[in-house]
């Protein structure tokens, strides 16, 4: 009897698992092949609420160089790359991973800068509110075209 109760409790215990792991979104970004300013994906979906593995794996581009990935609030995607610009005087910005300090509120997530030929995976969870996230790489002169939009849904 403590068998079947101890396998039961096994089996239930691996399905509550399964669904988690069901419920997780994974993603997978690349710099473009052909235009090493860019992403591979501009357009990202994903559930409010639910947990987020995204990937940033650097390899693949024509120009290998870092790169990273913040998720801005909406509303958020200039101020934040003007302090990202604005990083470039700053002498800790490699050790920072060009992630400004002054927008820390309006990051929601960010990967450590990403160096050619390396990955990186992070694991967060998707805003509760529904909507369109803006997505972007700081790295010095590449926010305004290496970007994209999560778009959350209920």
């Amino acid at each position: 009897m403590k068998k079947l109760a101890a396998l039961t409790a096994i089996a239930l215990f691996s399905l509550q698992l399964s669904a988690q792991e069901a419920d997780v979104a994974t993603l997978e970004l690349k710099p473009h092949a052909s235009n090493p300013l860019g992403y591979d994906k501009t357009d990202l979906s994903v559930k409010a609420g639910q947990k987020v593995k995204l990937t940033l794996n650097n390899t693949g581009s024509v120009a290998p160089q870092p790169h990273n990935f913040l998720l801005i609030k909406t509303g958020k995607e200039m101020a934040v790359g003007a302090q990202a610009n604005a990083m470039m005087t700053d002498p800790q910005a490699m050790a920072k991973s060009y992630v400004p300090d002054a927008s820390k509120d309006d990051i929601l997530a960010h990967t450590k800068l990403v160096m050619p030929g390396a990955t990186e995976t992070i694991e967060f969870t998707a805003p509760a509110e529904a909507g369109d996230y803006p997505y972007m790489c700081t790295f010095p002169g590449h926010w305004l075209l290496m970007k994209g939009v999560m778009h959350v849904t209920k």
